[in-house]
C-alpha cells in the first residue's frame, strides 16, 4: 500500500492510480493544486482555460448565448442549446445539464441575470476564461474537444479534471504535467513567497496522492 504522506513523481503517482481498487464506471482524474496567492486581493486571482493535449476523455456540454442569426453556427459547432432570453429562461427555471456556458460580448446584458445560479457553480462567462468571445465556433470546438476552465477558490486552490482512469499513464501523465506547467506560467506577479505550495492527484472515489513537481 503506498505511503499517502510521501509525495512522488507524476509518473509514480499515475501507476499507483492505476493499482487502485476498480469501480463500476470510468473515474474522473482530478488535480488539486495549493497555491501561495491571496484571492482576496484582485491581482493574484489565478482563473482561465486551458486546452488538455490529451483531452477529457468526454465532450462537455456546451451552451451558447448568440443572437438568433448566429444559433446555428454555435449548434454546428457542437453546442448543445443556443439561444437568447428562452435559454436564459430555461436556466432560470432550473435546467442544469451542461458543463460550459459561452456567451457573445453583447448577450452578456442577458446572462449577467443569471450570475447568482452560474456563478456558484463556476459557468459564469468571462473574457479571461475565452468563455466571453464573438468567435463562438472556435470557443465551442474547444470546450468539447478536452478545454478546461479553472479558478481558485476562496483558499487559493485549483481543482480540475485531467483526464479519465481509463486513459493510458502517457496521455494522464501528458494532460499533468501540461497542466501544472501551465499553472506556473500564470504566477500573478504581486504573488509573493513560494507559489506552487501542494499538489495532489485523485480520482473520483479514491485517495489523494501527493506529487512531488519540484
Amino acid at each position: 500500500m503506498h505511503d499517502l504522506s510521501r509525495k512522488v513523481p507524476v509518473e509514480e503517482a499515475v501507476k499507483i492510480l492505476g493499482k487502485f481498487k476498480p469501480v463500476k464506471f470510468d473515474e474522473t482524474v482530478e488535480i488539486a493544486l495549493r497555491l501561495g496567492v491571496d484571492v482576496k486581493k484582485s491581482d493574484q486571482m489565478v482563473r482561465g482555460a486551458f486546452s488538455l493535449p490529451q483531452g477529457l476523455g468526454k465532450k462537455l456540454r456546451v451552451l451558447v448565448f448568440c443572437k438568433d442569426d448566429r444559433t446555428q453556427e454555435a449548434m454546428d459547432a457542437g453546442a448543445q442549446e443556443a439561444g437568447g432570453q428562452d435559454l436564459a429562461k430555461k436556466i432560470q427555471d432550473g435546467y442544469q445539464d451542461f458543463d460550459v456556458v459561452i456567451a457573445t460580448p453583447d448577450m452578456m446584458s442577458v446572462v449577467g441575470k443569471l450570475g447568482k445560479i452560474l456563478g456558484p457553480q463556476g459557468k459564469m462567462p468571462s473574457p479571461k476564461s475565452g468563455t466571453v468571445t464573438p468567435d463562438i465556433a472556435t470557443a465551442v470546438k474547444e470546450f468539447c474537444a478536452g478545454k478546461i476552465e479553472y479558478r481558485a477558490d476562496s483558499g487559493g486552490n485549483v481543482h480540475a479534471p485531467v483526464g479519465k482512469r481509463s486513459f493510458t499513464p502517457e496521455a494522464l501523465t501528458d494532460n499533468i504535467e501540461s497542466f501544472v506547467s501551465h499553472i506556473k506560467s500564470v504566477k500573478p506577479a504581486a504573488a509573493r513567497g513560494q507559489y506552487l505550495l501542494g499538489v495532489t492527484l485523485s480520482t473520483t472515489m479514491g485517495p489523494g496522492i501527493k506529487i512531488d513537481v519540484s
